[in-house]
């Protein structure tokens, strides 16, 4: 589908050590914004593309449950847990009003957890948080 108008897309430098480079990305469109982290712990890079933005969409892993994992590999990976930074907390603008959690590691069983990755996520997030299962849609109205 086509949109009116123009779209902006800018990126941004992320951290996914051991893995590099990696970005996120940020899409503008009629005073909306979304930004796709990616594989990401919080920084700078990732502070800048959320600035102020409708939404974040990023990959999540519960080190608490990789913990128990017996492979290395799981317990060295580095990306943002869902305990997200509370909006404002240290920025003037809010870091985004709407989390979508995707790309869950673990992943999710059929059923039953998401409130606890949900409940996660809100401790430490003012704005509202999503699961960004297949197929979710994320709508975000221009201002």
């Amino acid at each position: 589908m086509a949109l009116p108008g123009n779209v902006a897309i800018s990126c941004g430098q992320t951290d996914h050590k051991p893995v590099g480079p990696s970005v996120g990305y940020r899409f503008e469109f009629g005073g909306a914004s979304v930004v796709a982290a990616g594989d990401t712990v919080p920084c700078a890079g990732l502070d800048a593309l959320t600035e102020g933005a409708d939404a974040l969409v990023h990959t999540v892993i519960r080190k608490d449950l990789i913990a128990n994992v017996p492979v290395q590999r799981m317990k060295d990976t580095s990306t943002t847990t869902p305990r997200l930074r509370k909006r404002g907390a240290r920025r003037k603008r809010p870091v985004s009003a709407r989390s979508v959690l995707t790309h869950y590691v673990p992943p999710l069983p059929l059923s039953g957890t998401e409130d606890d990755w949900r409940a996660l996520a809100a401790s430490t997030f003012d704005g509202r948080v999503e699961m960004g299962d297949d197929l979710h849609r994320v709508e975000i109205q221009p201002r």
